[in-house]
């Protein structure tokens, strides 16, 4: 297909030109609902943020004139942490099982529902980390992620044979992740942040690649629907990337407060 689309062959009666301009336009639909998920995640995590922490003295001290508000004690210090944590992971498994089911329409709202329960999950990060901290290590998340996508769109290599290994590496973190919770060792975590931040960045290359390649494939058969669904889930898989490399190198990286 790749080949097809160099030469400027015509194949079902789709131009080079007209491949060209789809696959842009599927491109530019996959960022840009990439990027909305990120900003309803990231206003939410702040904002539920400011609301968890007041400066009204309670029980539960976090900093210096800093106390968790009662939404604050009901988030991080009661049994509700515990689904606050998981929903997002239970949210992706429920997403990906149900989205041949849905319209292309309400994939993207659910997708954009579950940006904003990530952001309920991901608050603590800003009673955990400094702002600057935050900032700098996202900055150097968007410009290694823009790089790695850039790098897995332009590739002649083909890395379709990454993603068992990859996707292996995945369910190792998540087990050992979870071990940790409740081991609390610092080198588990150090090891577990490292190895994180290398298989995210390979995820991000071969995801971009895929999104890619399955356009290309499925252009010729001309269900807009599908492609739609399909740009969802391209977006879902980058933002997941996008997330996890950010996470695991601020837990390298940043700054506590």
């Amino acid at each position: 297909m790749q080949e097809y689309v160099r030469t400027g062959q015509s194949t079902a009666g789709i131009s080079a030109e007209e491949m060209d301009v789809g696959l842009r336009a599927h491109m530019n639909k996959v960022y840009g609902t990439m990027s909305v998920g990120m900003l309803i995640t990231f206003a939410a995590a702040w904002a539920l943020s400011n609301l968890a922490v007041s400066a009204t003295p309670t029980e539960y001290q976090i900093g210096a004139n800093e106390y968790l508000t009662g939404l604050g004690v009901a988030l991080y210090a009661s049994p509700l942490k515990w689904v606050v944590m998981f929903a997002p992971l239970a949210f992706v498994f429920g997403f990906s099982a149900m989205i041949n089911k849905m319209s292309a329409a309400t994939a993207q709202v659910v997708f954009y529902v579950f940006a904003a329960v990530m952001g309920v999950s991901l608050s603590s990060i800003f009673l955990v980390f400094t702002g600057y901290s935050i900032a700098q290590v996202f900055l150097i998340t968007a410009i290694a992620f823009a790089g790695l996508s850039i790098w897995g769109y332009t590739t002649k290599k083909d890395i379709s044979g990454w993603g068992s290994f990859l996707i292996m590496g995945v369910i190792g973190l998540i087990v050992a992740s979870i071990v940790n919770i409740f081991i609390g060792s610092p080198a588990i975590m150090f090891a577990v942040s490292a190895l994180g931040v290398l298989i995210f960045a390979g995820l991000t290359a071969y995801d971009t690649q895929k999104i890619k390649n399955d356009y290309i494939q499925m252009a010729f058969a001309g269900d807009q629907e599908w492609l739609g669904k399909s740009a969802i889930m391209g977006a879902l898989n980058l933002y997941l990337d996008f997330i996890n490399m950010f996470i695991f190198l601020l837990q390298l990286f940043g700054n506590r407060e």
